[in-house]
């Protein structure tokens, strides 16, 4: 694939591949590059299970000209089934090392440019976490929010499998990380759109549709809400809520990739898997038209 201007190469995303099913796993099996030169961001969920991680964005990294990966929440459990036994910190710190040995781009590596067709960009892979800040309407404070939602039986799994150490809560993690990453950014020299990748979207907006608006608690965080204006973003991709769609807001694309169970792909009507372009950008090429 080609842009009219003769720059090789499409920026591709996709997220919360969730390969512990056998019928998402094989979508992994069959998703493949339309060009030698396509990239592909990741954004998190890819498994459960450290393995699994390994195998799918492997698999990935040996097709793709590079795979950049953000991490999701299923990623960072401790869970009963892997045999990593590490928590919280460590846990991520292991992951990166898998994604490097893969030659996988982290949130912890320099931020690649985009060259290719609807570049140059700058392609920032994200690893931010939530604090709680997106409250149940009439809830003031995480306990009371935590209180509602438990009332509601919907309650992230995270509150059992995701381990913060050696952070004393969730959210504290989340304020180091945001510290951090707004550091890096703000550091980037001007000239350059940017494209976010984040598990998570930066503003709370996207959550807007959830069937189940108190699970927006687990979601992000309200300290990235002007992100996408103080950063010069083009695209913000982000999965987690498998709800695979485009929002616009404040002239900023919000995309979110996700495959998401099967169960939920299964009653669309788009082939499951499938990947979303980033750039060059179609809504762009469409208003050029």
């Amino acid at each position: 694939m080609t842009s009219a201007a003769g720059a090789p190469g499409t920026l591709w995303a996709i997220s919360d591949l969730h390969i512990g099913y056998p019928e998402n796993r094989a979508l992994v099996e069959k998703t493949y590059p339309d060009s030698p030169e396509d990239w592909l961001l990741v954004a998190g969920d890819v498994a459960e299970t450290v393995d699994d991680v390994r195998w799918a964005l492997g698999t990935l990294a040996e097709r793709f000209r590079r795979v950049v990966w953000a991490p999701g929440n299923h990623e960072l459990w401790t869970h009963p089934k892997d045999t990593v036994t590490l928590r919280g910190v460590a846990r991520y710190e292991h992951l990166v090392e898998v994604c490097r040995e893969l030659g996988v781009t982290t949130p912890e590596d320099p931020y690649p440019v985009w060259e290719g067709a609807g570049g140059p960009a700058v392609v920032a892979p994200l690893f931010l976490l939530y604090d709680y800040s997106f409250l149940p309407a009439g809830c003031a404070t995480k306990d009371e929010g935590l209180k509602y939602a438990h009332g509601t039986g919907v309650v992230c799994s995270d509150e059992y499998l995701l381990h913060p150490d050696p952070y004393s809560s969730r959210e504290a993690w989340c304020r180091a990380r945001v510290a951090e990453t707004e550091r890096r950014l703000a550091e980037l020299p001007a000239g350059l759109p940017r494209i976010l990748v984040n598990h998570y979207p930066l503003d709370r907006h996207p959550t807007d549709v959830l069937w189940y608006p108190e699970f927006a608690m687990w979601c992000g965080t309200r300290l990235t809400a002007d992100w996408h204006r103080r950063f010069r973003v083009d695209t913000m991709v982000y999965g987690h809520l498998h709800i695979p769609r485009t929002t616009w807001h404040e002239g900023v694309r919000f995309e979110e990739v996700s495959v998401g169970y099967p169960r939920e792909w299964r009653k669309r009507p788009d082939p499951p898997g499938r990947l979303r372009r980033i750039l060059p950008s179609p809504a762009r090429e469409e208003a050029a038209r």
